[in-house]
């Protein structure tokens, strides 16, 4: 981290010094992983005299602050959002900036020295309980976001009948869906990297190049990616369920290619084009009309025999895991569900099943399906709120 010296502080005033602090807190309820050392450096780049132009810190900014290719494609328009109150009202949420007061330029806040000149950087990570002097009396969006976050993170999803309390949970399952979806990619591509170079093809490879070797040529096998296959039940029992669930999934598919999604009932469905919408709204319309029917009786065997049948050849590999999200109640034969989940394990690298019942008091899993499917299953876990299926990313990371 860059530490100023004593005589450099008198450069920056107490509100531009807030004013960051409230910055930095908008990034990271976007998502930004921003700590106190980049914290520092900003206020560092904000002494320099070169600062003074917005283009210019803005520039500073998005390479101290962006480290994912998410992050680049956001900041432009959360800095212009804070700093200028460009598109706020537009949808965009900044924490901090919503008073008319406090949009000035950065060179007015420059020019504009306050009283106080004895904070240093450590300031801007404020302690619990203190307020900016530029906000008003109601809770910062970070704030408020952890809160809700940890009060639903326990809440068993059948018992959200307060229809806010259940939007905002089913934004928290995509969002938790995505932010595995990231840590788990960046994993298996730190994996990818071997610890030996082929020096013989590296030079070969680099001839197009005027000799310079650009790609390193790595040895051993080639590795290939784990892949996420979803098969979700959207039967009439599981309709407490399906709406977080559904959002769940499409935080995993979107624009994540190493991934499929089947939804059964009565019948299977494949879903993985419709749920691969960016718009969430938009994804959960389509899938509605590819899978008609949704909220019926429940053949698992069936779906099962189906999947094997027709899809299981092109959608599974050798490092894939299957994921069943289902309450085990199965309408069909126990023996015929016991069959297709032995076809099913000979397949793939893992079997998960999600059963949200698993997180009621006294369940066992007595029924005939459920019974049939468990010798197949190499994890059966809960999956009954938002706690439960964040515990999924350290079984998959080790996959």
């Amino acid at each position: 981290m860059t530490t100023a010296s004593p005589e450099t502080r008198e450069d920056i005033g107490i509100v531009l010094r807030l004013r960051l602090a409230g910055f930095v807190r908008s990034l990271r309820d976007s998502g930004f992983k921003v700590g106190l050392a980049e914290t520092g450096d900003a206020l560092a780049l904000l002494r320099s005299p070169l600062m003074r132009k917005s283009h210019n810190l803005k520039a500073a900014f998005r390479a101290l602050f962006c480290g994912r290719l998410s992050d680049w494609n956001t900041f432009d328009d959360l800095f212009d959002a804070y700093w200028f109150g460009k598109g706020v009202k537009s949808g965009v949420k900044v924490s901090g900036s919503s008073s008319k007061k406090s949009m000035k330029t950065i060179r007015e806040l420059m020019d504009a020295q306050g009283s106080r000149q004895d904070t240093i950087a450590g300031d801007v990570e404020r302690q619990p309980g203190e307020e900016d002097e530029d906000t008003d009396d109601t809770p910062s969006g970070r704030r408020e976001g952890a809160s809700i976050a940890e009060s639903l993170g326990q809440v068993d999803f059948r018992n959200l009948h307060d229809p806010e309390a259940a939007e905002k949970a089913h934004e928290l399952a995509e969002r938790l869906a995505k932010s595995m979806r990231v840590r788990l990619t960046r994993r298996d591509k730190q994996r990818r990297k071997g610890p030996r170079l082929d020096l013989r093809r590296t030079i070969r490879h680099s001839i197009a190049h005027g000799g310079t070797p650009i790609e390193l040529i790595r040895k051993g096998p080639r590795h290939r990616q784990l892949r996420l296959v979803i098969l979700l039940d959207a039967s009439g029992s599981m309709n407490n369920y399906t709406a977080v669930f559904t959002r769940f999934v499409h935080g995993m598919l979107d624009n994540f290619r190493e991934a499929e999604a089947f939804l059964f009932h009565t019948r299977l469905v494949h879903v993985s084009s419709a749920l691969s919408e960016r718009d969430a709204a938009r994804a959960l319309d389509r899938m509605g009309l590819m899978a008609q029917g949704i909220g019926g009786g429940t053949k698992i065997g069936e779906a099962l025999a189906e999947f094997n049948r027709w899809h299981a050849a092109r959608v599974i590999h050798s490092r894939t895991c299957v994921l069943i999200l289902s309450d085990g109640y199965d309408t069909g034969a126990p023996e015929a569900l016991g069959v297709e989940m032995a076809k099913l394990r000979r397949r793939c690298k893992r079997i998960v099943w999600l059963n949200p019942l698993i997180g009621w008091q006294g369940y066992e899993p007595t029924a005939g399906g459920m019974e049939a499917a468990l010798p197949h299953v190499d994890l059966f876990a809960p999956a009954h709120n938002l706690d439960s299926l964040a515990a999924l990313e350290p079984y998959l990371a080790k996959l």
